[in-house]
């Protein structure tokens, strides 16, 4: 059997993570500044010190779906969600991790700080939505 270095993998994670947001989100703002617009907001709009250009007013869906269209705010904000997915993914991995050495009281541990984070980024929006 396969002896996992889970703290390797967990390491490797977060760069790569970190490195493929940062990837997006440069080729988001070189489309950005080439195309003077994006999602339909003009980049005076969006890099407005005032702007209510934020993730509230793009749902994810319109902005995966610029990205067939090279749109740069939908680069920018898979980017972000990249960003935002790769601790999560660190915690699912410590889940895993905890697991393997079989640490219960820090798999029950990690499971709820899971379930918070999933309860912050997908429910709570959600609510305060209705």
């Amino acid at each position: 059997m396969v002896k996992w270095d889970m703290d390797y993998v967990i390491g490797l994670t977060l760069r790569i993570g970190v490195v493929i947001s940062v990837i997006l989100i440069l080729i988001g703002v070189v489309l950005l500044v080439i195309e003077g617009k994006g999602l339909g907001f003009y980049d005076v709009q969006i890099m407005s010190v005032r702007s209510y250009v934020n993730t509230t007013v793009i749902p994810p869906l319109t902005a995966l779906s610029g990205l067939t269209q090279a749109d740069g705010l939908s680069f920018i904000v898979l980017g972000l969600m990249v960003l935002i997915a790769t601790p999560v993914l660190r915690v699912a991995l410590g889940i895993a991790s905890f697991a393997m050495e079989k640490d219960w009281l820090y798999v029950v541990i990690t499971v709820v700080v899971f379930i918070n984070l999933m309860l912050a980024i997908f429910v709570l929006p959600a609510l305060l939505h209705l």
